[in-house]
């Protein structure tokens, strides 16, 4: 069984497939639990173009290197 807790509320599925997906349709952060393991965050980016996300927000990442 694998849940997916979004904001106060859990879900169920079947599959990684299906809470994936379901995932990637509600658009928002979620937490994906299976398997004694944890998945968190927002699903459905699939790419960057021109330096931006799908949703036409800008892509902000650094590599913040140890020393």
């Amino acid at each position: 069984m694998i849940t997916v807790h979004h904001n106060l509320d859990t879900y169920e599925f079947e599959t990684l497939d299906q809470a994936m997906a379901w995932a990637k349709e509600l658009g928002e952060f979620v937490v994906i639990k299976f398997n004694g393991s944890e998945v968190a965050g927002k699903f459905g980016v699939d790419g960057i173009i021109d330096g931006k996300l799908p949703t036409g927000e800008a892509y902000k990442w650094k590599k913040r290197r140890r020393r």
